[in-house]
């Protein structure tokens, strides 16, 4: 396999070395030793090594400006866009039966088979598919890699939906594959544990011009304390692009907000295929148990551009990742600024070509309405062979 050669430029603000040490990162972390006994935290954080900085190659690369639509911003996507059989088509580019080996490991049961063959309500259930669709992302750019290695050297920027965002950090050389594979399994336990608790769930909504969300949550947390209900939650747990927002809560206010939908100038709201009010304070009780993992592991500065959820600005350092991180949990998803802050840019200034790395095309659709302009420059690097996503 070849490696991803370090090169060092500015696009629009960021300083960002494409080529990632991130990719020899997680490549380094895949080599456990120990044959097939059960890896501990330490085993793994011990086997994600960190590698050099090949200079030559940056000081060539700084030698020579790229224009901006030589870069590149990949996306990753996040819970909700994983589907059985994601994957199929990654397991013949190199390293990507690795990653899956040490998936086995770190999660204690097999990935792979879950994501190649189901049950979908198993694959669908937040503690399997957090990992899956982060560990299909990864594989996503191996592929990637392997066709069209120039893309990833002339990445300048990344950016992650939800859970997306560890696998982002982790191609820009933050953290590595091992560490934030534990880091999602243990985040995505706690989210589902904590979803268990309360009946919640999230209301995709688009919304008129006149339409108020802010209000439109007040009047129904008002609804839920006439039912009886302490402290009721129905806030906006995602900006997905203009007049569209997803809307996460008690499931008695988001029943409040689709019957009375026409009221609130709502044109559609349907309830999305979740358990949890994801990205509100219902998901405070897994806000500890990511902290303290975030805490054990090694995060650095990411090499090219990372933008955060919490408030769709650049990562700065190391300690900026590990609060940002446990703060998304409970914060909504500021993915149409987060679009804004990527592709901000001087009128007449070209756009960057645009990958979605991972299962399903949502990201891509999301830009379109965000960016029609940045759109025109996307593609999708898809997990099933290039055959049979045509077919679907």
């Amino acid at each position: 396999m070849g490696s991803w050669a370090a090169a060092t430029w500015r696009l629009g603000g960021c300083s960002g070395r494409g080529g990632l040490r991130g990719v020899q990162r997680w490549r380094g972390s895949s080599r456990l030793g120990g044959g097939d006994r059960a890896a501990t935290l330490s085993d793994l954080l011990q086997s994600s090594v960190g590698a050099e900085e090949p200079g030559a190659a940056a000081a060539a690369a700084r030698r020579e400006r790229p224009s901006p639509r030589e870069g590149t911003v990949l996306l990753f996507p996040g819970q909700g866009s994983q589907f059985v059989g994601m994957g199929r088509g990654l397991l013949r580019y190199p390293g990507v039966r690795d990653m899956y080996r040490l998936a086995e490991k770190v999660l204690g049961y097999d990935l792979l088979s879950l994501c190649l063959e189901g049950p979908r309500d198993e694959l669908d259930r937040t503690r399997h598919c957090q990992p899956a669709v982060f560990v299909a992302s990864l594989a996503a750019v191996e592929k990637l890699n392997h066709q069209q290695p120039e893309v990833v050297e002339r990445c300048v920027a990344a950016a992650g939906y939800s859970v997306g965002e560890f696998a982002a950090l982790v191609f820009a050389g933050a953290l590595g594959f091992a560490e934030a594979l534990y880091a999602v399994k243990v985040r995505a336990e706690a989210m589902q544990k904590a979803s268990e608790a309360v009946p919640s769930g999230m209301l995709s909504v688009i919304g008129r011009r006149e339409a108020n969300y802010k209000f439109a949550c007040l009047e129904a947390r008002k609804h839920c304390e006439s039912l009886g209900i302490e402290n009721p939650v129905c806030e906006i747990s995602n900006y997905l692009f203009p007049d569209s927002r997803v809307i996460a809560g008690h499931l008695q206010a988001l029943e409040f907000l689709q019957e009375n939908a026409r009221k609130y100038y709502f044109t559609r709201a349907k309830m999305l295929p979740v358990s949890g009010a994801f990205h509100t304070r219902l998901m405070e009780p897994a806000v500890e148990p990511l902290a303290e993992v975030l805490k054990s592991i090694e995060i650095q500065k990411p090499l090219v551009c990372v933008y955060s959820n919490v408030d769709g600005k650049k990562y700065m350092h190391s300690k900026h990742i590990q609060k940002l991180l446990v703060k998304q949990v409970v914060s909504p998803v500021m993915w149409e600024q987060t679009m804004h802050s990527v592709y901000e840019r001087k009128q007449g200034t070209e756009f960057p070509y645009t990958y979605e790395v991972g299962p399903g095309k949502q990201l891509g659709a999301v830009l379109k309405k965000c960016n029609l302009k940045a759109w025109k420059q996307y593609n999708h690097v898809d997990v099933l062979e290039d055959e049979e996503a045509a077919e679907a």
